[in-house]
């Protein structure tokens, strides 16, 4: 017997839950992580633009005239010790620009820086002129760029003053901060952000791994009780401890292993009985041999070994038998298709095959044709359609009505009569072989097809088969779809056996 085997760790349960697992649990992390993390920076962005925002309105409020009439900046010291604070990276940039309606009366510089470089990056274009202050008045501008070398993140407000002579002038009030504090924060979000969805990964695959253990181990208790058993030990597996979703398999064995038990236990017996019934005619021959040996007149010699062909002769078959009851008996699918087969031709191929050793018990064996009509079974001539078709394999029908006659032969008293026949009743094909034997009880008609039971009584001991033509029909005929009944000749004598089969369809003639 072949032993089919398979990579435990290539189809192992864990592999295939983390198989299907992993992938969904790494992408809904990845989705869930990236959310967080994009959420987390604007969180990081706002709370910087905020402290820069407020530096810039601090700034901007503190463009005031002085007494002189002109505008200063009364910046606090907080705010102006930002500036050139290069280690920072924080700029601070204030300017005024005259309006074009007082730079005609005005011959001085056309921007003043309050505070600061004036390196900044310049605003976006719709703050570089002074004539867009109605746009951009109280309204911050955002911006990134690049100052002394470092990418900075930029506010710039743009609002309109005037001094202390009615003069009117742009304010433009900028704040730079370099990005790499912003950066660091947001990747030691990222890292804390990883950490947490591979704790999260580490913790799911050692759960499924501990779930899985932990549920296979009635599982595992089992293999070792099954490996521990002894190999004639059949019996049942104990289901109890297993999940309930692996009970159907185990109880699917537990009928597999009856099932096995069921077929051991019939084999033993077939092997017991067959060679119980193959004992006594080698005794008988073994002694008859003995007398042969020793016997003088060739009379009584020719007598002795005509006994011992006689008795090779039940021994044949005997074994012909039994060879057919085991093919018969197999439970394996038969290898040829069933084809149409004309069950009336067959009963009477059967009936010729059987004449001379139905004329050497002085038996009358006759054939009725299925068309209703007596026929002579030596002249009768085969059909080309099908009279009583059926879908079966013709050597197993030939068998099962062979044994049927053999048994009708051996069972029904000299001058007795046999008569087959074959046809159609309450939608069914049949084929019927009737003697005027001793019959059978009807208490009795379910036991003789029970192997190696001898149930007729009117044959003589010697003549008696040894009980498997029975079994060997039924066997036969349930494994082409049919089955063997018995029933009387006639009220109170002789016997019927009938074998009954599905009739083949009118599109399959």
């Amino acid at each position: 017997m072949k032993i089919l085997r398979t990579d435990p760790d290539r189809f192992g349960i864990r592999a295939r839950l983390l198989t299907l697992l992993l992938p969904a649990i790494l992408g809904l992390l990845a989705l869930d992580s990236w959310n967080d993390y994009r959420a987390l920076e604007n969180q990081v962005q706002d709370a910087y633009d905020q402290s820069m925002l407020e530096a810039a309105h601090a700034l901007q409020s503190s463009v005031a005239p002085g007494r002189d009439g002109l505008l200063r900046l009364n910046a606090p010291a907080g705010v102006q010790a930002l500036f050139g604070a290069e280690p920072l990276q924080k700029y601070l940039h204030v300017s005024l620009a005259p309006l074009p309606q007082a730079q005609a009366g005005n011959a001085g510089p056309a921007e003043l820086t309050l505070l600061g470089g004036t390196d900044l990056p310049a605003p976006p274009p719709e703050l570089s002129s002074p004539g867009a202050d109605a746009a951009a008045a109280g309204s911050p501008i955002w911006y990134d760029s690049f100052h002394a070398g470092h990418p900075v993140r930029v506010v710039a407000l743009r609002s309109r003053v005037q001094d202390g002579h009615g003069r009117p002038f742009s304010l433009r009030v900028q704040v730079a901060e370099g990005t790499g504090p912003r950066d660091r924060a947001q990747a030691a979000t990222l890292r804390q952000e990883l950490i947490r969805d591979a704790r999260m990964v580490l913790v799911m695959v050692l759960l499924v791994w501990l779930g899985v253990t932990w549920s296979l181990q009635p599982l595992e208790r089992l293999r070792k009780s099954v490996l521990e058993s002894k190999h004639t030990d059949l019996k049942p597996l104990d289901t109890s401890g297993v999940p309930h979703e692996v009970a159907p398999l185990v109880e699917a064995v537990n009928q597999h292993l009856a099932s096995y038990r069921d077929l051991l236990e019939q084999q033993s017996q077939f092997l017991a009985d067959a060679s119980h019934q193959l004992r006594t005619p080698l005794a008988i021959m073994l002694t008859q041999a003995g007398v042969a040996l020793r016997e003088k007149d060739p009379e009584q010699l020719h007598a002795t070994l005509r006994a011992m062909v006689a008795q090779i002769a039940r021994s044949r078959r005997l074994c012909e038998q039994l060879l057919s009851l085991a093919h018969a008996s197999d439970s394996a699918p038969p290898a040829g298709a069933p084809a149409l087969v004309d069950l009336n031709t067959v009963a009477r191929e059967v009936v010729l095959q059987h004449l001379a050793l139905a004329h050497e018990k002085n038996l009358d064996l006759g054939w009725a044709d299925a068309r209703g009509e007596a026929v002579d079974t030596g002249a009768a001539q085969e059909t080309a359609t099908p009279v009583v078709p059926v879908l079966a394999r013709e050597p197993e029908l030939h068998e099962a009505l062979s044994n049927l006659v053999h048994n009708a032969i051996i069972y029904t008293p000299p001058g007795g009569h046999i008569t087959v026949t074959a046809g159609s009743r309450d939608g069914m094909a049949f084929a019927e072989v009737r003697d005027d034997g001793p019959g059978i009880a009807e208490a009795r008609r379910a036991e003789v097809f029970e192997r190696f039971h001898s149930g007729g009584q009117g044959a003589e001991r010697g003549a008696r088969g040894a009980g498997l033509g029975l079994s060997i029909a039924r066997a036969y005929a349930r494994r082409n779809g049919g089955d063997i009944e018995l029933a009387d000749a006639v009220p109170g004598t002789g016997l019927r056996a009938i074998l009954r089969l599905p009739p083949a369809a009118v599109s399959q003639r």
